[in-house]
């Protein structure tokens, strides 16, 4: 038997003695006095790069207990709170940063920290009060307090924002403008809760920023609120996604060898949301990943959306072959994820929305990306190759709009067919609406309420007497200022009638009160009018130029009531008129809603998904033969520049707007070529559509 002696070898052992050794040595000089806060800090740092949180825990603790009255004592606890709130422990995180802010209170990245704690932990007013303390605090704005200040305001402005307490978040964000017009984020927000809250105008010259800077740094979605020019819409896009979507150092993360030919073999479809929930774009989306064929497609989510549970995210999960949660994964690890999982074609039922993941798909995760339904128009990405619209939506002539290659289906939207509805609705007194009278409903958001949409609405009323005008609005402030505007023009504010939130099958159920829905514009109806046209509520709608005010259209003539969507508002108008005055034409409509409903393309969810899936096969089959678009973007810095200049004229109708394009870019083709760009550039105005 071989013998060993006591003696552990220095190869051995040595390491861990020293760390251990050196770990009792700096505790010992931090429980002395002799541990400076740099060294503190650098130690810190190097023992959580070993994984040593519990030693950083253990310095911290220390140092403070016998520094507690080091005048630096205050960055101690900072320091330590960040790495505390890291970790989840947020209680802790708090109360190291009450006690930094007693020995310093005027030490403001702890009042901006605190604020964030507290946020997490559940805490919003203690939070805003938090961020207060500097607002309140900084009357006197110089270089170091700018950012502070700035960073408080705007911190405060989204924490309203999302508690949806709109007056006091614009107020924040504009007082944040008002130190540093540059923030390009903050004025996208301003100028949402102004849309929101139907400030008229939205856009206004403030002292430091004017409406044209405004328009300029818009985002997609509010613009198509805003103008229903497509061009510009384009245009805003690209920007938006060169200032927001890009990440840095990018580059693909899969490589993908084409088939020699298309194959027989099942297609891989990820689809990637933060709306597989109770959500406007999940009611939509509800049955589709069930109504897949297994044969044809395998089908992988990807969910980017809020951690919290609900009936019908438990529904996506159960009805999809892979359910992955990527909310908290980095781009670069959600696109592994992807790579990994094979996915053939990746679609984004975001686009430019909350909680997109826009970066993830410069990364080119799959060899195809398409966008649909989350986003009302193009992505305007050097990434997306197509989008998927229907003929109403997209007619061929207006591609040149589309940075993508355009794919059709029979209607674009889908619709749950199973959707469940209360049996019992409320009542005309229950929901404050008068015993008799018409009820015109508008459940668009107030954010798609336009100045020209509710002086239009206000004179159909005037010519209706004893209707109402029924409106989704919770908040008083706004309702209050629509009254206003309504007697202004003449209208009882009583005429209109105010509906708050409530569950969806509630929602559906109130419908049964309505007589006929006014669309709004530039952004109508998506999942409202669906819901109404479900119900049996007739929609009137004009389509107009762009994505966002064309999907209304398409769900009413693809319903089997082409004859409500008309050319222009003096029609409009009229149509709603005449139908409050004819029973018995509304009735024979409601009849014919009825009677197409589980027959018509609207509707036939089973019908959209077999004509999605042959167009992900279209998709492959183009991938294979080497012909994948490539996206469409060489002018859009210029077509952003035209949309943005103040000489651009008000253009009444879709064949002044092309003119004037075209008239501008005759005109720079003459100053400097322009190369053809395969949308506007060259060619002559496109003429009028014929609706």
């Amino acid at each position: 038997m071989q013998h060993h002696s006591g003696a552990v070898t220095e190869h051995s052992v040595s390491p861990l003695h020293d760390a251990a050794l050196r770990e009792s040595a700096v505790l010992d000089q931090a429980a002395e006095g002799d541990l400076s806060l740099a060294a503190l800090i650098d130690i810190a740092a190097e023992w959580l790069a070993e994984g040593g949180h519990d030693r950083v825990d253990m310095l911290y603790r220390t140092w403070l207990a016998y520094n507690s009255h080091h005048p630096l004592a205050y960055a101690a606890r900072f320091n330590y709170a960040v790495l505390l709130a890291q970790r989840g422990a947020l209680r802790q995180a708090r109360d190291m940063l009450l006690a930094a802010l007693t020995q310093k209170p005027d030490f403001s990245p702890a009042c901006i920290n605190l604020g964030s704690v507290l946020e997490r932990a559940d805490d919003r007013l203690g939070a805003v009060a938090a961020w207060q303390r500097i607002t309140q605090r900084l009357t006197q704005i110089d270089g170091e307090s700018v950012g502070f200040k700035t960073t408080a305001l705007n911190q405060i402005g989204r924490v309203f924002e999302t508690a949806r307490v709109e007056a006091p978040a614009e107020a924040a964000m504009a007082a944040s403008l008002d130190i540093d017009p540059s923030q390009r984020e903050v004025i996208q927000h301003m100028v949402a809760l102004r849309q929101a809250q139907c400030v008229w105008p939205v856009l206004q010259d403030r002292p430091r920023l004017s409406a044209a800077a405004q328009l300029e740094a818009i985002s997609p979605l509010s613009l198509a609120a805003q103008l229903d020019d497509p061009v510009l819409q384009l245009a805003n896009a690209y920007r938006y996604y060169l200032q927001d979507g890009q990440l840095a150092g990018i580059g693909t993360v899969g490589q993908w060898p084409k088939p020699a030919q298309a194959t027989a073999r099942r297609l891989r479809i990820g689809y990637v949301s933060s709306d597989l929930r109770e959500h406007a774009v999940g009611y939509l989306m509800a049955g589709v990943f069930a109504l897949h064929d297994r044969t044809r497609v395998e089908v992988f989510a990807y969910y980017c959306g809020p951690a919290r549970e609900d009936a019908l995210k438990d529904r996506f999960r159960a009805e999809t072959d892979h359910w992955r949660d990527i909310s908290a994964l980095s781009e670069r690890d959600a696109a592994a994820q992807i790579v990994r999982d094979g996915i053939d074609i990746l679609v984004d039922v975001n686009g430019y929305t909350k909680d997109a993941r826009v970066r993830l798909f410069g990364l080119r995760p799959a060899p195809i990306l398409v966008n649909w339904l989350g986003f009302p128009g193009t992505l305007g990405s050097p990434n997306h190759h197509y989008i998927v619209a229907d003929a109403n939506i997209i007619p061929p002539q207006d591609e040149i709009f589309f940075a993508e290659r355009v794919k059709r289906l029979p209607c674009y939207q889908p619709n749950d067919g199973a959707r469940p509805v209360a049996k019992m609705g409320q009542t005309r007194a229950q929901a404050g609406l008068p015993a008799e009278g018409f009820v015109f409903c508008g459940f668009n958001g107030p954010h798609k309420i336009t100045p020209d949409m509710f002086a239009l609405w206000m004179e159909i009323l005037r010519d209706t007497p004893g209707s109402v005008l029924w409106l989704l609005c919770d908040a008083e402030e706004t309702r209050g200022r629509l009254q206003t505007q309504a007697e202004a023009a003449g209208i009882a504010a009583s005429r209109l009638i105010f509906a708050g939130r409530m569950g969806n099958a509630e929602h559906l159920a109130r419908y049964r009160l309505a007589d006929l829905f006014l669309d709004t514009a530039p952004y109508g109806a998506h999942t409202t009018a669906s819901d109404a046209l479900w119900m049996g509520v007739p929609v009137l709608t004009r389509a107009g130029n762009c994505f966002a005010a064309r999907v209304c259209a398409s769900l009413v003539r693809e319903s089997g009531i082409p004859e409500m969507v008309v050319r222009d508002w003096p029609a409009y108008r009229a149509l709603a008129v005449r139908l409050a005055q004819s029973p018995a034409a509304l009735g024979a409509m409601r009849a014919q809603l009825a009677a197409s409903r589980d027959r018509c393309a609207a509707f036939d969810t089973p019908l959209l998904v077999r004509s999605l899936q042959g167009l992900y096969e279209e998709m492959w089959r183009e991938y294979c033969a080497d012909a994948l678009p490539v996206p469409r973007l060489d002018h859009l810095p210029l077509y952003h520049r035209l949309g943005n200049d103040p000489a651009r004229p008000a253009l009444p109708d879709r064949a002044a707007l092309l003119a004037w394009y075209d008239a501008a870019l005759q005109y720079r083709n003459g100053v400097n070529r322009l190369a053809e760009d395969g949308l506007l550039w060259p060619g002559p105005a496109v003429p009028p559509r014929a609706e």
